[in-house]
């Protein structure tokens, strides 16, 4: 039943633009004719039998060719017979308007210039006793499909250009999509890692000193382990396609109210940090996340290059902009005399969700020693 209904609304979809052909054609015939009284051959059934198929091929707009051919037939055999002149002359600008839509410009044009041929050819078999009017119908006929040719052209071309852009987006989304799920996995794998890294340091100091700190810290490279399978393994469910349930540390839209959450797990790697929070921040969820993933990157960084050193993360209000500053005060071996490279994916990650709402993101060395990391965001981005 479903498929009868589909193909039904499918011939409808294709034939109704053929209705008001047919009707012109069976109500305006007879008083066209009326208007042509040295016509060589009366009205009859052939006559209308003639108008009603040319009319009734253009309800194949699907298949032009086979539209232009029985169209282009029953409009010559029509002028040939000596009928008046009527309403289905106008089916013919309609089915070359088909053909130029579907078909390449050069298979168009030789196909409408084949059937032009034969209509013309008709056209002076039944104006052959009608002198001085022939050549004039020629070249009218003439320019109406010269029209009908570029109309259709034309309209091919725009949705050729529509589709090619569409493409292009989806190709574009799809490009930023994974470059959005890359970094979302190199910001939370990249942050356990580097975790894992400074508890079992820790883990490997204490060993002989203090057994129960050392348990501890293994304890916390075991859970920091599971929350970054868990983060992994969910990150590779979004990139084929599945759709996860809500799983492990990091939420697919993290905020605020995760920052103490990612501060805990940082102070567990030995990181000495204060978290400095402005209260009653009301932010666009957007700013939101931004905020989260610009502190996770700059706290990973600190245990990458810095180590078990005192860092601190501001976040308030500065103007009409949020301030998010995270400053450390180790030292770091590829810390230069300038600003930090920003070849670095975490670096260009920050810059990127800065930018995203507009607003900015630098990065380097302080003159003293340490490392900052410093972002304005506008305050209303995202609403």
């Amino acid at each position: 039943m479903d498929g009868a209904r589909k193909r039904a609304q499918g011939w409808w979809a294709d034939g109704w633009p053929c209705l008001p052909f047919l009707a012109a054609g069976l109500v305006g015939t007879q008083p066209a004719a009326l208007f042509q009284p040295d016509s060589t051959r009366p009205l009859g059934p052939p006559a209308y039998a003639l108008v009603v198929v040319a009319a009734l091929a253009l309800a194949g707009r699907s298949r032009p060719g086979m539209v232009l051919t029985i169209n282009g037939a029953a409009v010559a055999a029509y002028l040939a017979a000596g009928y008046p002149f009527g309403p289905i002359l106008l089916t013919v600008p309609a089915a070359m308007y088909y053909v130029a839509a579907a078909w390449p410009v050069g298979r168009a044009v030789a196909v409408v210039a084949a059937d032009f041929g034969v209509l013309v050819v008709a056209l002076y078999a039944k104006t052959l006793a009608e002198d001085g009017i022939g050549s004039v119908n020629v070249f009218a006929w003439g320019a109406i499909a010269l029209a009908a040719l570029a109309s259709g052209i034309t309209v091919r071309l725009r949705r050729e250009a529509a589709a090619g852009l569409r493409t292009e987006q989806a190709r574009r989304m799809a490009s930023e999509e994974r470059l959005r799920m890359a970094q979302d996995l190199h910001d939370t794998i990249g942050h356990g890692l580097a975790a894992i890294a400074m508890q079992a340091g820790v883990a490997l100091h204490m060993l002989d000193r203090d057994v129960t700190e050392a348990r501890h810290a293994l304890e916390a490279v075991r859970a920091t382990s599971r929350e970054g399978l868990d983060s992994l393994r969910a990150g590779l469910e979004r990139l084929r396609g599945d759709q996860p349930a809500r799983r492990g540390p990091v939420p697919d839209r993290p905020g605020l109210d995760l920052l103490d959450e990612l501060a805990d797990r940082v102070r567990t790697a030995g990181v000495e940090l204060d978290v400095d929070l402005q209260p009653d921040l009301h932010l666009a969820r957007p700013v939101e996340e931004a905020v989260f993933r610009i502190v996770r990157e700059a706290l990973t960084n600190v245990l990458r290059h810095a180590g078990a050193v005192p860092a601190r993360v501001v976040v308030r209000r500065d103007g009409d902009d949020l301030l998010v500053e995270v400053t450390d005060t180790g030292a770091r071996a590829e810390a230069g005399p300038g600003p930090a490279a920003p070849g670095g994916l975490g670096i260009r990650g920050m810059r990127a969700q800065a930018e995203r709402l507009g607003g900015k993101m630098e990065a380097g060395p302080l003159p003293g020693g340490g490392f900052a990391v410093r972002a304005l965001l506008p305050m209303e981005a995202g609403t």
